[in-house]
């Protein structure tokens, strides 16, 4: 399971964007809060009220998640990135993986080469 973290300029996109998100089943969940960002941009530091958006998944899914995230958002440069969960609750994680499909069979998304 993975938690992926991107950031809107409103809550109505971050909104809008985690129930587009959980409908297509690239998410099992959504949260939206509010956060102040600050960063360099152009040459100078900005400022922002940013609303974040943290989607739960399983790690093969984020190839198509982020695809999605990427489509959608406002920014020309929007943050996307993921946090692999080390633990959670077994039912909580088993509910993310009934939310979100099983890996079509035949694909190597999210494996690791063995070599």
């Amino acid at each position: 399971m993975i938690v992926v973290h991107t950031t809107f300029p409103s809550c109505k996109q971050a909104e809008k964007a985690a129930r587009l998100l959980v409908q297509q089943r690239l998410a099992a969940c959504a949260s939206v809060y509010p956060c102040k960002s600050f960063f360099f941009w152009e040459g100078r530091l900005q400022e922002e009220r940013e609303f974040v958006l943290e989607l739960k998944t399983q790690e093969w899914r984020y190839p198509a998640l982020e695809r999605a995230i990427l489509k959608i958002h406002p920014y020309s440069l929007p943050q996307v990135f993921a946090f692999k969960v080390h633990r959670s609750a077994p039912a909580y994680r088993n509910w993310v993986k009934s939310c979100t499909g099983q890996r079509p069979a035949g694909s190597s998304a999210g494996r690791r080469n063995s070599r």
